[in-house]
């Protein structure tokens, strides 16, 4: 299900609409750069559309009205490259993972290894970003944790989710023991507790972000900047980074 935040413009002409398409674990973020970057660029009327990284390239692919990509896995925008639907694509951002209970905690996990004492555990479908780190980080614990750690976690599995935010507000809601996130949406969410996974074990969510080649704002060679230029250098530049930073997010 798509979030649309719409910004609106400050008088004089009429805004110029900026759609931009970006991975729901950008939510909180996106919407205050949005914000910043309207106030900075009088006249450009920003629309933000968030879900799941695979969701919004099979949108673009079948035509949808996006001017920018933000994706939370490479290989979404590399697809969307290889068929010559984005062009100038480059990481601006980079995530982690970590795991959240409900404030309760009911199956007592308090650290990753304790992940198998979970009777209800969500993670992300194997085709959303987020569910195939997870799996990354999965296969990986097999030389801490044994061979069997993997299986037995999958075996806790009760529900598969398009997008990170549905895996973390089935824990807010009590409807999992636990769930796996990225970082900054554990750390931005008042109802759960985070159990951090062990560095060595994490994996580094690469964020690409691009332009659309049949999007309404591109710009002909050798013309200014237009909008959506204009948003990924804001992104790219001190302030984006900061505010990025602020929710959470590592550098690219």
């Amino acid at each position: 299900m798509l979030l649309l935040a719409t910004g609106c413009g400050s008088g004089g002409p009429e805004p110029r609409r900026l759609s931009v398409y970006a991975a729901s674990s950008l939510t909180d973020a996106f919407t205050a750069i949005e914000r910043a970057f309207e106030a900075a660029h009088d006249g450009v009327d920003v629309a933000l559309a968030f879900a799941g990284s695979q969701v919004l390239r099979l949108q673009i692919e079948q035509g949808a009205p996006a001017d920018v990509f933000a994706s939370a896995d490479p290989d979404h925008t590399q697809a969307l490259i290889d068929a010559r639907l984005l062009r100038g694509a480059r990481p601006f951002a980079a995530n982690e993972l970590a795991i959240v209970v409900p404030l309760d905690n009911p199956s007592g996990i308090e650290s990753y290894g304790g992940l198998t004492a979970a009777e209800r555990l969500v993670i992300g479908a194997d085709t959303v970003p987020v569910g195939r780190y997870t799996r990354a980080v999965l296969r990986r614990s097999a030389t801490t944790l044994g061979a069997d750690f993997e299986t037995t976690v999958l075996s806790r599995v009760v529900s598969l989710e398009h997008n990170v935010r549905l895996v973390r507000a089935k824990v807010e809601l009590g409807e999992a023991d636990a769930g796996i996130v990225y970082r900054t949406d554990a750390a931005t969410a008042a109802r759960v507790r985070i159990v951090p996974i062990p560095a060595d074990l994490n994996v580094r969510a690469e964020y690409v972000m691009g332009i659309v080649t049949a999007g309404r704002s591109r710009t002909p060679s050798g013309a200014a900047r237009g909008p959506a230029e204009r948003w990924i250098a804001f992104v790219h530049s001190p302030r984006g980074q900061a505010i990025l930073g602020e929710y959470g997010f590592l550098a690219p």
